[in-house]
């Protein structure tokens, strides 16, 4: 499905970076509680199910490409205020982000 070069001008795609991991037992799904830095845009929460292939100790620290402007999702009574961005491989979730560091909350073109 097409939609308008305008929609997607909409969505805010931002680089931030993971400072916080923790399990979610709460969550249907095995599934990660994150808080990431998006520098002058805050730390936002998200919750993401990423269990296979990567440990609280590799998530640290990593940088990560998010939509930030979608509202805040209650799941499983964890406010997520982000969306992760990955590509499905499989049964897998492979997490997009830049090739080099770069400051925190900026912009995806």
């Amino acid at each position: 499905m097409e939609i308008d070069y305008s929609v997607f001008q909409k969505i805010d795609l931002r680089v931030g970076t993971i400072i916080e991991v923790s399990d979610f037992a709460e969550a249907r799904k095995p599934s990660f509680k994150l808080k990431v830095d998006f520098g002058p845009l805050g730390v936002l929460n998200s919750s993401a199910q990423i269990t296979k292939r990567y440990t609280p100790e590799k998530l640290l620290g990593r940088q990560v490409v998010s939509v930030v402007n979608l509202g805040s999702k209650r799941i499983a009574g964890f406010k997520s205020q982000c969306l992760i961005l990955g590509a499905v491989q499989g049964n897998d979730v492979i997490l997009l982000e830049p090739e080099s560091k770069i400051p925190n909350g900026q912009q995806v073109l």
